[in-house]
C-alpha cells in the first residue's frame, strides 16, 4: 500500500512564504515525475510545478521566480517553497506522482494526495 501525506499548509499574509512537503511511503522502488497541482476558486486544476527522478523541472508561468520545487529521491519527497505569496496563490495544493513502481512486475499510474489547504490574504 502506497501513500501520499502533504503537510505544510496554512495561513500567511501577502508576499509571505510557506514551505508544502510531500512523503511518498510504502512499498516503492521508483518515482517518474512527482508534481504539486493547486485547486483554486473558480479556476480549474492547475499544475504548478513538477520534477521528474532526472532533475527536469517545470513551473506554471503564475508561479516562476517565485516557487521552487525540489525532491529527494533516495526518501521519496517532493517540496515546494513558496515564496512572494499573493492572495491567488489561495487553494488547495495537491501532490501527485505520475508513474510508481512498487517492484519491477507493479506499477501505479496518476497517484494523488488528500491535498494541504493554503491560505494567503491581502
Amino acid at each position: 500500500q502506497v501513500q501520499l501525506v502533504e503537510s505544510g499548509g496554512g495561513s500567511v499574509q501577502a508576499g509571505g512564504s510557506l514551505t508544502l512537503s510531500c512523503v511518498a511511503s510504502g512499498t516503492i522502488l521508483d518515482i517518474n515525475t512527482m508534481a504539486w497541482y493547486r485547486q483554486t476558486e473558480g479556476k480549474q486544476h492547475e499544475l504548478v510545478a513538477s520534477i521528474t527522478s532526472g532533475g527536469i523541472i517545470t513551473y506554471a508561468d503564475s508561479v516562476k521566480g517565485r516557487f521552487i520545487v525540489s525532491r529527494d529521491n533516495a526518501k521519496n519527497t517532493v517540496n515546494l517553497q513558496m515564496n512572494s505569496l499573493k492572495p491567488e496563490d489561495t487553494g488547495v495544493y495537491h501532490c501527485h506522482i505520475d508513474r510508481l513502481r512498487t517492484d519491477w512486475r507493479n506499477v501505479i499510474y496518476d497517484y494523488t494526495g488528500q491535498g494541504t489547504q493554503v491560505t494567503v490574504s491581502s
